[in-house]
């Protein structure tokens, strides 16, 4: 698989073209200043760092048996999932992984997306991102053993940095979903769908088109103080390496409607998909002219006041069409 480009030394002014190229980038030692990047050598010294900001919150872990190596996915009958939830302090957390250290086959330990803010109070101000000073974004750690996050998508775009351990990110660009043989949209793991190919371990026969996928992946593989910037839809897998792995993200939203997004799609799926073929060419044309513009501006010929639903975004025009489509959404 390709590399993902790589840019050290990197400051705001080259984080905005980044972001405007909408790529992958690896952002190498771009927190490698890190108070926690330096008590990152052993998983007691990162353990002990954590623990000095700790004041008692709560935690979520996914644990799931050594027999599924790392890979927290689906249960065979699709109906759950191969790994429990469990619930508890995040000190206790710590503590529990650091007692599997040295195990021979330990169960799979990841706890994801808790925001340093409420378990970690003083955390982010210690060990700051200055590139997303200013996008809204909220620090968000990660903790967890050897273990895999099956290929999957963010709606936002996103920086994340590796604090301990190692991790690999292998990427997909968003045209070869269609080849990512995507799992059910309403039932996964954590709020976004997933591909559903063992990406270390293939199925080509079951999944053959993933070959075009494999050809089209990028891949980095990131230390204590790396960091890379993965674009909004762009789907991505991600492997902890180490036996104890520590990583902070950065999500931000470009807009106000980000969330909607996914919605819209699920709401094509419901009006539109079941249609004949011809006539899903038809609104296709709709889509073309209206949402993806690419024929130009699809009110240009009106003056702005008359463009209603077609104008431009300000807080009045989210409202109306909210309220419009509530109207539109509330037939049976």
């Amino acid at each position: 698989m390709t590399p993902v480009r790589e840019i050290s030394g990197i400051d705001a002014t080259t984080f905005h073209e980044v972001v405007a190229g909408y790529a992958p980038v690896v952002l190498r030692g771009a927190a490698r200043d890190w108070p926690i990047v330096a008590a990152s050598a052993t998983a007691q010294s990162a353990c002990d760092y954590l623990l000095g900001f700790d004041e008692g919150a709560a935690a979520e872990a996914f644990v799931g048996p050594a027999e599924i190596n790392g890979r927290f996915f689906y249960a065979a009958d699709m109906k759950g999932f191969n790994f429990e939830r469990r619930k508890g302090s995040f000190a206790d957390l710590l503590r529990y992984l650091l007692s599997l250290q040295g195990s021979e086959r330990p169960p799979a330990v990841y706890a994801g997306a808790l925001e340093t803010s409420q378990c970690l109070p003083g955390f982010a101000e210690a060990n700051p991102m200055p590139l997303v000073d200013g996008l809204g974004a909220t620090p968000r750690i990660w903790v967890g053993n050897a273990s895999t996050v099956s290929t999957h998508f963010d709606a936002s775009d996103n920086v994340a940095v590796v604090a301990a351990g190692r991790r690999r990110f292998t990427l997909f660009p968003p045209d070869q979903v269609h080849n990512l043989y995507v799992g059910p949209l309403d039932h996964n793991m954590a709020g976004q769908p997933a591909s559903m190919v063992a990406l270390n371990d293939p199925d080509f026969e079951r999944y053959p088109r993933f070959r075009e996928a494999l050809a089209a992946a990028q891949v980095a593989e990131l230390e204590p103080g790396d960091a890379i910037f993965i674009p909004a839809l762009w789907w991505h897998q991600v492997d902890a390496l180490s036996g104890f792995n520590v990583l902070v993200n950065y999500w931000w939203a470009d807009s106000p409607d980000m969330a909607a997004r996914f919605d819209a799609v699920v709401h094509g799926v419901l009006a539109i998909s079941h249609l004949p073929e011809p006539r899903r060419e038809a609104w296709r044309a709709m889509f073309d002219t209206f949402v993806f513009r690419k024929h130009g501006h699809p009110a240009e010929h009106l003056a702005e006041q008359d463009r209603r639903v077609l104008g431009e975004p300000t807080p009045g025009w989210r409202h109306y069409l909210k309220q419009y489509l509530m109207r539109g959404l509330g037939r049976p």
